[in-house]
């Protein structure tokens, strides 16, 4: 009996030691993923704390967009996640997958607007566009991500630009209003080119982050933090005149 225990603590012990080493292998090798959680889904430290890997999202989700991650995926096992150039979030009026989930990991009053769910207001990432690889930039007339978005001249809208090199034509660029973009992968989905041109990333990623310092001097609401709120952060030190300075 003592062999036979010896045994299968061995086993035991080889199979924990393998596919640890499998573990530590993919983590050491693998580019971090883009990590695009359901509609209402809180801040990924909240989220992977409330989220009980319980799988409700998914299965309210009509069109198959939501995948719960597998063992090895990069992704904490068992959290629902979707890969837009396979299937996008199609934006459901309702929103079936948030009120399905039992903990508030995906937070309705997030996406709710005089107590009535308002989908637009999903911030589930923010789509970016590739200027060298999107062919609308070549001069050649692609509108396919723009006639996509569930939020058409709100979240993409057209930019009219001259077209230098020909003389003739006009270029109609697609531009992001990142204010506005959802996040829902359609115009990644609609995207022509082999690899899309327009991807969308986590907003933590691909967006910028300005210190409360600044003020908007044309924007009445942001000014108004002069008057109320507002002090300078004392770290900072007196601004330099470089031009004056020399250093330039």
């Amino acid at each position: 009996m003592q062999r036979r225990e010896v045994l299968k603590f061995s086993v035991k012990a080889i199979s924990l030691a393998v596919a640890g080493g499998l573990i530590w292998q993919k983590s050491a090798t693998a580019s971090q993923p883009t990590l695009l959680r359901p509609p209402a889904a809180k801040s990924e430290k909240e989220f992977l704390a409330s989220c009980i890997r319980c799988g409700l999202c998914v299965v309210a989700c009509p069109f198959d967009t939501l995948k719960l991650a597998e063992f090895g995926s990069d992704i904490s096992t068992g959290t629902p996640y979707f890969t837009p150039r396979k299937t996008p979030c199609y934006m459901c009026g309702a929103a079936p997958c948030v009120p399905a989930c039992p903990t508030d990991a995906l937070d309705i009053k997030t996406i709710s607007k005089e107590g009535k769910i308002d989908i637009s207001l999903a911030r589930m990432g923010v789509a970016v566009v590739d200027m060298k690889n999107c062919v609308a930039f070549w001069g050649i007339q692609c509108d396919a991500c723009y006639r996509a978005c569930p939020l058409i001249d709100r979240a993409i809208k057209l930019e009219y630009r001259r077209n230098e090199r020909t003389q003739k034509h006009a270029f109609l660029l697609p531009v992001v209003d990142s204010d506005v973009c959802t996040g829902c992968g359609v115009c990644e989905r609609a995207c022509i080119t082999q690899k899309p041109a327009i991807i969308v990333f986590e907003r933590d990623r691909a967006l910028g982050a300005v210190r409360d310092d600044y003020i908007k001097g044309w924007d009445k609401k942001d000014e108004a933090r002069i008057d109320d709120d507002f002090t300078p952060n004392p770290s900072i030190k007196k601004a330099k005149d470089y031009l004056n300075s020399g250093e330039f």
